[in-house]
């Protein structure tokens, strides 16, 4: 006779909620039923149509009502069988709480005695919620709110009184009258409760016709489906939790969802199968929209249930920011700081930039905004893998977790996995510790929280610890955004510069090394939006990048959601420096045209520009010349912008308006200095020669750079002449087995010594 605590034990569905309260997505109980977690609040239509039904003068007893009692005992008699039990809502409870035991006088008398200790225990309003929240309603629907979803799509707070009145006639017989069966049946019970509350009063004569016209629902509706990774995710990080009220904004879901469900389909025409996006709100730090992969569903699985979110996938380009930002932040790197783009071989490590082509030397601003690798790894061996690795955990890159001689160079172009809920996460932090200084001139240990997708006190309760620095400062990253706002934006989205009420956004791609993955990730001032397109098993397609798969759903995702202001301008962590406006270093007493640059407060840089030189020129400032050809007083002393040979042979055909060092006077004797420059093969290097397909050993073709291209130049190797070359220095050789040396020579008597050696054997 005592009352179990709590009252029922059985398993529920796990319902996944908006930030509003409507449901998202729902998994069934583990005994098949549809049994959301009991309801915190009731439609007062419902409540006024269950009690008309059920127990009209429910706040009226103490959970038995002896006139119902004592009219179902005559009835039960007059038919010789029990066909009435005279229940209340309360002795039903006890009923359900009880697992519906056989229909006896003895089990009647047990009813009645809990029922009045529940009456004793629980508040009307308690009972209702109870009773409503454990009532079946039909096939394996058990609860009104699971009810109201499965028979009508929607919430028991937006259901009209025909919907309720037929809710509530449901759970007197729900194995014989429900959505889908018996309807006319249905349908006479529910116009009678009508009927009953419009006599009550509880509606008046037009409600009253009204709702009788409405119709029946046919049959049960399938439950919201809409962020079932989420879903997933939250159980598995909460196993004990079975109801989740979370940051999800349905319209922002809805709207992404329709995005993600059309670009998903055209991809599909090339076999890339999964897609996932993530939407974070940058103030709150809360993920307002989470598709962990695609929507679409095909008789052939392609790994539609893994959350891509979640999963670790190679970067590709992604870190490339990071780098620009911190050594910015350390005083390694200035804006518009020339970065050599040559041909490059790192201890056998050769990257290549993505169109194959070489700038020769390129802005950093300008490599970051065009995504250029091997500017990249170059600033990444100046700043080194081991100090990277180490700020990319500590902005919350934890998947990195390999040593920096295992990752090597190649980090930065790919070389390692993250997942984009920790990218979006870092672009979320480094953008809330940029708004935060603006405001506050502070920094805060609270900015660089993971996101949180499940609304609860503790979230908005904690405090701020405030600080003086960051892991990276406010001006570091708004230069970082202002390069990455340049970047060029795909077709659809080319000429926003030119709409008035287009918005500024920084933004990057990445592709990885086979055309596995394609990721896109934007900031603007209050929302980060990331995306990965690729399939989930890695399988490589042609055209999976960055920029032609994932950029036009980011664009369209930034374009579904409020405009966003961009970022202010730090002014108080910035300060202004004299720079070579060629170089882009520090301007020096030889540069001459100059110009102002702001750069991070803190910064110690201290990158002087070493490309302008004071070069001797004649008085018609035509040729070079030196003292052996020329009086002083005839010689002037010019400052010229020099790029070492081979960062010249490319860059000049990239800029016309490069000017190359005047010739020497004829007749002067040029002081042997350094003209020419290897760019195939570096000393050290080890070749391997393949075979072609007609079964010959190919060539390797031995290029170098040369400020004089009408230079003649002598190829040795191991002191045997193997050609000359005038104009375009390149030189077709096969050489044998073993370690040699390249000795190079040009009319002026400048030499050149590269050690190399072959590993591949002639046939």
């Amino acid at each position: 006779m005592c009352l179990p605590s709590p009252l029922f034990k059985d398993s529920y569905s796990v319902i996944l909620n908006d930030n509003e309260g409507n449901l998202l997505s729902a998994k069934i109980a583990e005994d098949g039923q549809w049994r959301f977690p009991e309801s915190s609040r009731l439609n007062s239509k419902f409540i006024y149509s269950i009690l008309a039904f059920e127990d009209e003068y429910f706040f009226n007893h103490r959970g038995v009502n002896p006139v119902s009692i004592w009219r179902a005992i005559l009835q039960n008699r007059k038919a010789g069988k029990i066909i009435s039990g005279g229940s209340t809502v309360t002795m039903q409870l006890t009923r359900l709480m009880r697992k519906n035991q056989k229909r006896t006088y003895y089990e009647k008398l047990i009813e009645l005695i809990l029922a009045l200790r529940i009456e004793l225990t629980y508040s009307k309003a308690e009972i209702l919620k109870l009773y409503s929240s454990h009532a079946p309603f039909g096939t394996n629907v058990v609860g009104v709110e699971a009810a109201s979803w499965r028979y009508f799509g929607r919430s028991l707070s937006q259901l009209s009184w025909a919907e309720c009145a037929t809710l509530a006639v449901l759970p007197n017989s729900p194995s014989i009258i429900y959505p889908g069966k018996n309807q006319e049946r249905l349908r006479i019970k529910r116009n009678k409760l009508l009927y009953k509350l419009v006599s009550s009063k509880y509606i008046d004569e037009e409600t009253y016709a009204l709702a009788i016209q409405e119709p029946l629902p046919q049959k049960p509706f399938p439950l919201p489906n809409k962020v079932r990774h989420l879903l997933n995710r939250a159980l598995a990080e909460n196993p004990a939790g079975n109801n989740f009220k979370t940051t999800i904004n349905s319209e922002v879901q809805n709207r992404v969802l329709e995005i993600v469900g059309k670009h998903a389909s055209a991809l599909k025409q090339n076999e890339i199968h999964n897609l996932c996006v993530l939407v974070l709100d940058v103030e709150k730090n809360e993920v307002i929209s989470y598709i962990g992969n695609t929507p679409i569903r095909d008789n052939d699985p392609h790994g539609e249930d893994v959350d891509v979110i979640m999963s670790n996938r190679s970067t590709g380009s992604l870190l490339k920011p990071y780098l620009y930002g911190f050594m910015l932040n350390d005083g390694q790197l200035l804006p518009n700081m020339l970065i050599p783009d040559v041909p490059t071989q790192i201890a056998g490590y050769v990257p290549q930039n993505f169109d194959f082509t070489y700038d020769g030397a390129v802005p950093a601003k300008q490599a970051l905004s065009r995504s250029l690798n091997i500017p990249a790894v170059k600033m990444l061996q100046q700043y080194t893998v081991n100090k990277f690795l180490d700020r990319l955990k500590q902005i919350g890159l934890s998947s990195m977790n390999r040593s920096a001689d295992n990752y090597g160079l190649s980090l930065i172009l790919g070389g390692g996995e993250a997942r984009l809920w920790d990218m979006c996460s870092a672009y979320a932090s480094m953008a809330r510790v940029l708004h935060r200084y603006n405001k506050t001139e502070t920094y805060s240990v609270k900015d660089w929280k993971k996101p949180h997708y499940v609304l609860n006190d503790f979230e908005k309760s904690q405090e701020d610890r405030f600080k003086e620095t960051s892991l990276i400062s406010a001006s570091s990253i708004w230069l970082t955004f202002e390069a990455m706002a340049e970047v060029g934006r795909p077709d659809i989205d080319a000429s926003w510069q030119r709409l008035g009420n287009a918005q500024k956004i920084a933004w990057k791609t990445g592709t990885s090394f086979g055309f596995r993955d394609g990721w896109a990730i934007g900031v603007s001032g209050n929302y980060v939006v990331g995306v990965w397109v690729g399939n989930a098993d890695g399988e490589g397609r042609p055209g999976l990048t960055g920029i032609s798969a994932a950029a036009p759903v980011l664009f369209e995702i930034f374009g579904s959601l409020p405009k966003s202001n961009w970022f202010r301008m730090p002014v108080k962590d910035l300060k202004s420096v004299s720079v070579c406006k060629q170089s882009g270093c520090l301007a020096s007493s030889y540069c001459v045209e100059t110009r102002s640059e702001r750069i991070p407060k803190n910064s110690n840089v201290s990158i002087t520009c070493s490309y302008h030189k004071p070069i001797h020129v004649d008085v018609t400032e035509q040729f070079r010349v030196t003292d052996a050809c020329e009086l002083p007083l005839n010689m002037k002393t010019i400052s010229w912008f020099v790029l070492p040979p081979v960062q010249e042979y490319y860059f000049k055909s990239k800029n016309p308006l490069y000017r190359a060092l005047p010739p020497y006077k004829p007749g002067c004797e040029p002081e042997i200095g350094r003209s020419m420059e290897m760019i195939y093969p570096k000393a050290g290097t080890v070749i391997y020669i393949p075979y072609e397909l007609s079964g010959e050993q190919g060539k390797t073709v031995f290029e170098i750079a040369h400020r004089e291209a009408s230079s003649t130049v002598f190829w040795h190797v191991d002191g045997t002449l193997i050609g000359t070359t005038r104009d375009i220095h390149q030189l077709g050789f096969n050489p044998t087995k073993g370690k040699h040396m390249l000795s190079l020579s040009d009319n002026t008597g400048e030499t050149l010594n590269i050690p190399f050696e072959v590993l591949s054997e002639k046939k």
